[in-house]
């Protein structure tokens, strides 16, 4: 607490930090400046990109420092001393309790000081720096075999520094244990300056330490001192319990644990060193694995059961209820995985590992006999489903975040853990807690094979009364917890939320041991003050306390996720980071972070820039803001996060939106107007396309229009076609007749101007397959250009004309079939949401892709020509909007096998990849994902792309290769004899 009853409870020398207001910023700025090799950032954005973690706290930084090396951290570190300002060093930034969000200077270790410096096969054991993210650290294990064995939920993002500060377990934790067990030694640096490598210390050791004498000795002799005056309070107070996550790990300086100063580190949240550098324990990956699916009456019933499952010894053991599964569904109603679920309103998911896949499915079935009549169950035998399940369990805080028809929900009570075999009889409790505070809607689901429950609640975190029964709702929780012998905390630590409950789970004699553990090394508080000794209470730095978003009198788009409000959307991000991810993981998201791990280029990094501006308080220049426009300005829009987010935070449209309030009134970048009116000068060019072909590539004059138009000197710009798409279908007559009904071939700018024998190439492919084509006799626009580049009141104007020239088709049923993917996700998502018209939405749902049609309206038509190789780069609004699964369903009809590439977004992004500014990020994004596969394609497979914008990059790409569009690819199948395959890219 930062006052009150725990004051007296913790005998401690630490003092209180200065708040943030009283340090003088500026010399300690510039001393940062002078002695740190890395980035130092004191301005508005950055300072708002780090103010939140994943948690229900807020708390802005001091400022940020991003080391280029460790040995630059230990000197930022060294500054802050030398000024006396509190330090907090971050991984990931998804920690759930608010242990990574302080009023200090953040050191993120994450974007430059991740490598894993050494790797002993035989010994199972790895060096790597404390900034290493898990899933990088174990992509680079995969190969010899071996892997990290704790595994949370965010590996993704989590850092190794973060898992130590945390002792991080995740689902794997049931056949590993926590990050403490697999911890051998950490390189430490407290805040007066002492760097040293500390782990288990016998006699010898000890007696060498004391020998060299200074600061390192004195602190192993207070701790011998503390270790001797608590040692029986320790062992009678610590709960016996896989997932005491809570407090500090006081339990390894007892002698029979080997006086493990490494171990007794790990936990305590950044409060009482910096973590340089690890070495762990590693272990062998399973070469099997099998899941089995038992169902029971209720959750309740399914944690009776836990006891006599874990005996099975399983690697995992995971539960959720129904109210975890209905949201799952609701969010994908079609996702076989979740169809297949046994009956019942509890699920425990049951993973097994083995040598062979038949001793896995035996592990797997010999549970199942042994369980009998008592659950329902299931195997689901398919690594595909199980795979998909095991993500569904793994994103079930953000699937339960925003519950449809119900109350957000937050973090506040989410991961308590008590004995295993008294979970049943616990949770019969909780949920009638959970109903006398009404919270009973709250999921439950989590690590049941180890006690750990999870679940968000619905809590009022506004207003001043609902923050009181929140408090109240936590103190009576605590107190069950501790009557059962359990952890405030069973994987997400104590950070703020819990911090102050701690007495009523050890008792007032131990965390005064804690406060005296802390002053061991931080005796001035300078290390994340506030957390776990000294706390700031739980329902203090809320970020939601009397938080109403800044609403703008005229907004654009309609938000249907957040009640038609810019506001909530803005704030939409719960800080999983998911965005954070690496190239090597697949998805989209997030193009940009994956080339700069630039935490401010992340779909979490800019939302919470955008939550920053709609509070008015650090950015208060509202729309104006130049921070927020720096940090939109390398989204590539590419949608990604619209459907790869947790939370479906869609920042494409926030982007645009926050564009189009931006320059309003104002002078545009030229980029905005030269290609945000591209389909303007495409229909002026069509007059003469010839002349301005010649003009824009004479050597000379192509770089002067490329510098008037704000366009890289790199690129090479497209040229017009000598007959649009809709002049040729013009001068090529009447429809022809077809069996199968009408279809409407929407001429988009792209294929209509630039690329005009995809259109007649998708002409032929129709006709074969008995439809009639007919096309609009006029140029229409969706307006894609002009939305992102927030120019959206053209844009609006735009997409109304073509919504009422295809009303007529649409209003009679007949399907409009769309080339360029990113224009057709316009007509089905972008549309309906800036003009929100019947209009609009029936278009909506008249509008298909090529391959939809093809399996929707055509699923018996198959060329008698087929076969071939291809390799699919799939446009990003299309993975996003669409899907890919009728493209892969006609590819296969074809016989055509397919590659589709899982490595993000191309870089070109529209307009994007084509601005001078955004050039080299552009590359950098196709040298991580596109651009390899296409060097990597062999001479027989064809390139596969939808979207124009992919195209030009992979033309790019200075292979020779020439993408092409799948009416192309199935036009050829039609035209070529039976055998051999289609020609090549």
């Amino acid at each position: 607490m930062a006052g009150g009853a725990m004051d007296s409870l913790v005998s401690t020398p630490a003092a209180r930090p200065r708040r943030a207001r009283e340090i003088d910023v500026e010399p300690l700025r510039r001393r940062l400046e002078e002695t740190v090799d890395g980035e130092i950032r004191f301005d508005t954005g950055s300072r708002a990109a780090y103010a939140r973690d994943a948690s229900n706290y807020r708390q802005v930084p001091i400022g940020v420092v991003v080391p280029y090396t460790l040995d630059a951290g230990v000197a930022a570190v060294a500054a802050c001393r030398a000024r006396d300002v509190p330090v907090l060093s971050r991984g990931g930034g998804t920690s759930l309790a608010g242990q990574c969000c302080n009023a200090a200077v953040v050191i993120d270790w994450s974007k430059h000081c991740g490598a894993v410096e050494s790797v002993d096969v035989a010994g199972r054991r790895i060096t790597v720096q404390a900034g290493a993210v898990l899933d990088a650290v174990d992509h680079v294990l995969e190969p010899e075999g071996l892997m990290v064995g704790p595994r949370p939920s965010s590996h993704p993002t989590c850092t190794i520094g973060g898992m130590i500060g945390n002792n991080s377990c995740g689902a794997s934790a049931q056949a590993y244990g926590k990050m403490s067990e697999s911890v051998l030694r950490l390189e430490i640096l407290t805040y007066d300056g002492v760097r040293a490598w500390v782990g288990p210390t016998d006699d010898a050791e000890y007696a060498r330490i004391q020998a060299k004498g200074g600061r390192l000795a004195q602190i192993y002799r207070q701790l011998r001192e503390l270790r001797d005056d608590t040692m029986e309070l320790v062992r009678t107070r610590f709960p016996k319990l896989e997932r005491r996550i809570s407090g500090y790990n006081l339990d390894q300086l007892l002698p029979e644990n080997g006086f493990n100063l490494a171990r007794a580190l790990v936990g305590s949240e950044g409060t009482l060193v910096t973590v340089l550098r690890a070495e762990l324990a590693v272990v062998p990956r399973p070469a099997a694995r099998s899941l089995a699916v038992l169902g029971f009456e209720d959750i309740f019933e399914a944690a009776d059961a836990v006891p006599a499952v874990a005996g099975h010894r399983p690697l995992a053991l995971e539960a959720m209820d129904d109210r975890m599964c209905r949201l799952a569904r609701q969010e994908r109603p079609d996702d076989p995985a979740l169809r297949d679920l046994p009956e019942g309103r509890g699920w425990l998911l049951v993973q097994f590992g083995g040598d062979t896949a038949e001793e896995a499915l035996e592990r797997a079935h010999g549970l199942m006999r042994d369980v009998g009549q008592h659950a329902t169950h299931t195997f689901l035998g398919d690594p595909a489903k199980e795979d998909e399940l095991w993500r569904w369990r793994e994103a079930s805080l953000g699937v339960e975040a925003y519950p449809p028809g119900g109350r957000e929900t937050y973090e506040g009570w989410s991961d308590a853990a008590v004995p295993p075999e008294r979970l049943g009889a616990y949770l019969r409790d909780y949920e009638q807690l959970l109903r006398r505070h009404g919270y009973a809607e709250s999921a439950l689901y989590g690590h049941f094979g180890q006690g750990c429950v999870h679940g968000r609640l619905p809590l009022d975190l506004h207003t001043d009364d609902g923050i009181a029964r929140y408090r109240a709702f936590a103190e009576e929780a605590a107190d069950l917890v501790a009557a059962y012998g359990g952890s405030l905390s069973g994987e997400h630590g104590d950070g703020q939320a819990l911090a102050e409950l701690l007495p009523r789970m050890f008792g007032d004699g131990v965390v005064e041991a804690f406060g005296r553990f802390k002053a061991v090394f931080d005796p001035r508080n300078r290390m994340n003050p506030g957390k776990v000794v000294h706390p700031n209470r739980l329902d203090q730095d809320l970020g939601q306390r009397h938080f109403y978003p800044l609403e703008p009198r005229q907004k654009s788009f309609d938000y249907p996720r957040d009640h038609g409000r810019f506001g909530p959307a803005a704030t939409r991000c719960v800080g999983i980071g998911k965005c954070r991810q690496h190239t090597f993981e697949g998805g989209v998201m997030c193009p940009s972070y994956r080339v700069t791990r630039e935490e401010e280029h992340s779909t979490r990094g800019r939302a919470r820039l955008l939550g920053e501006m709609v509070r008015g308080e650090l950015i208060a220049d509202g729309w104006r803001s130049a921070a927020v426009r720096d940090a939109l300005d390398l989204c590539l829009a590419c949608k990604g996060c619209r459907s790869e987010c947790p939370v479906n935070v869609d920042m494409a449209t926030y982007k645009a939106e926050f564009l189009s309030h931006h320059y309003r009134r104002r002078i545009r970048p030229r980029e905005h107007y030269s290609m945000g009116w591209l389909p303007l000068w495409a229909a002026l060019a069509s007059t003469m396309p010839g002349p301005l072909n010649a003009l824009a590539h004479t050597p000379g004059l192509s770089r002067l229009v490329k510098a008037v138009a704000g366009v890289a000197a790199e690129r090479e710009l497209p040229r017009f076609a000598k007959e649009r798409f809709t002049d040729w279908f013009k001068r090529r007559g009447p429809a022809r007749p077809g069996t199968r009904g009408k279809v409407v071939l929407w001429a988009d700018t792209f294929t209509n101007n630039f690329d005009p024998h995809i259109g007649q190439a998708a002409v032929g492919v129709l006709e074969a397959a008995g439809f009639e084509v007919h096309v609009p006799p006029v140029a229409l626009c969706c307006g894609l250009t002009w939305i992102s580049t927030g120019q959206l009141g053209v844009a609006r104007r735009v997409l109304a004309r073509s919504v009422r020239a295809l009303r007529p088709w649409a209003e009679s049923g007949v399907p409009v079939v769309g080339l360029e993917p990113s224009c057709t996700a316009v007509f089905r998502a972008d549309g309906p949401e800036l003009l929100n018209t019947p209009d609009t939405r029936l278009l909506s749902e008249r509008t298909l892709t090529l391959a939809e049609l093809l399996e929707s309206r055509a699923p018996d038509w198959r060329p008698a020509s087929s076969g071939g190789e291809a390799v699919a780069q799939v446009h990003c609004h299309q993975s996003a909007i669409m899907g890919y699964d009728a493209d892969r369903a006609v590819l296969d009809r074809f016989g055509i096998r397919t590659e589709v590439l899982d490595a993000g977004c191309c870089g070109l992004a529209g307009n994007f990849g084509f601005e001078r500014s955004h050039y080299d990020v552009s590359v950098a994004c196709a040298e991580e994902s596109v651009w390899p596969a296409v060097r990597a394609a062999g001479p027989n497979q064809a390139i596969l792309a939808d979207g124009f914008s992919c195209r030009t990059q992979i033309a790019a790409s200075r292979t020779g290769r020439q993408a092409r569009h799948l009416a192309e690819l199935l036009a050829t199948s039609l035209s070529r004899p039976s055998s051999g395959g289609p020609p090549p890219g």
